[in-house]
């Protein structure tokens, strides 16, 4: 006998953990969480619970799936999130039955779309959305490269300052969450962050304790920042030295100017400082500043795809 219910905040924490940890611990670029690490993501800005379903058979916790709502947003777009059916339950049709519950959920608050991601190895995976009727709308990639010999004289722009972001300070994480909103306001799916979800980003994200963010400044003019981070959990369960360039963007006019160039570098070299072997990064590539090119400039190879895809919900 299968149910499918609610989330309960405060009392299935637990089972979030558990169900994650089965069920996404295959992926490279994911490790196990703590139940101490679950209720802080719960202390996110836009962590929102109401969508979050869990499928129980015959008594025993079977499996997830996330209606995830944005309230911010201004589209009526919901996304599908952690969809993971244990092992033990597998082959008996009930990633299916949550998926369907998770439609029904977002069209009950009105979504217009519904949003999802696989990876293309993950073939279960994209045969269910598949066969739900999702189109594929975009493509991402995870890139790696070695920071053993990294380069220089490769364009980077000989003008412009790197400096440090004083994070503490609250004009600095203005300027930065500023910053993101205008460099990427022509993005897939933008929406701007707010001044708190920046905060939480920068000291109570779990993942990545050890950051270090930067500007490039330019006539005394904060016009680009970039970021990399270090999640030691992760490298202490897949037994790597990864470091991630966690964000990175440039002002729309000073693009092409060798400006990012300059602030990949300074972040790759931040990393290597750090004993880090590995840069890692995630990017869209259909990015409208073409910044797949600039990684394959610097050596990064693309090592995973991920499809993004779209349900009409109307």
């Amino acid at each position: 006998m299968l149910k499918i219910r609610p989330f309960r905040k405060g009392f299935d924490e637990e089972v979030f953990v558990s169900i994650f940890n089965a069920c996404f611990g295959d992926y490279d670029d994911i490790r196990s969480m703590t139940l101490e690490e679950m209720k802080k993501m719960e202390e996110s800005p836009s962590f929102n619970t109401t969508g979050m379903l869990i499928a129980e058979c015959n008594g025993e916790t079977a499996g997830m799936i996330n209606a995830y709502v944005d309230k911010l947003r201004e589209d009526e777009k919901g996304f599908i999130q952690w969809l993971g059916v244990l092992p033990k339950f597998r082959g008996k049709g009930i990633a299916k039955k949550l998926l369907k519950k998770a439609l029904e959920s977002l069209k009950q608050k009105q979504m217009k779309v519904a949003e999802t991601a696989a990876q293309t190895d993950k073939e279960a995976c994209l045969h269910i959305f598949e066969g739900f009727e999702f189109r594929q709308v975009r493509v991402t990639s995870m890139m790696k490269r070695s920071l053993e010999n990294i380069p220089c004289n490769i364009e980077e722009n000989r003008e412009v300052r790197i400096r440090s972001m004083r994070v503490k300070d609250e004009e600095e994480i203005k300027l930065l969450n500023r910053l993101e909103n205008e460099t990427f306001k022509e993005h897939f799916n933008f929406r701007p962050r707010t001044i708190e979800e920046t905060k939480y980003a920068l000291f109570e994200i779990p993942w990545f304790k050890q950051q270090k963010w930067f500007f490039a400044v330019l006539d005394n003019h904060s016009i680009g920042y970039a970021g990399v981070g270090i999640d030691e959990g992760l490298n202490k369960e897949k037994n790597m030295k990864w470091g991630w360039i966690l964000d990175i963007g440039v002002l729309k006019p000073y693009r092409r100017k060798g400006i990012g160039t300059s602030l990949m570098l300074y972040g790759m070299r931040l990393l290597n400082h750090q004993g880090m072997e590995d840069a890692l990064l995630y990017v869209d590539e259909m990015n409208p500043t073409n910044a797949v090119k600039l990684y394959q400039k610097l050596g990064f190879k693309v090592i995973r795809k991920n499809i993004l895809y779209q349900l009409p919900l109307s």
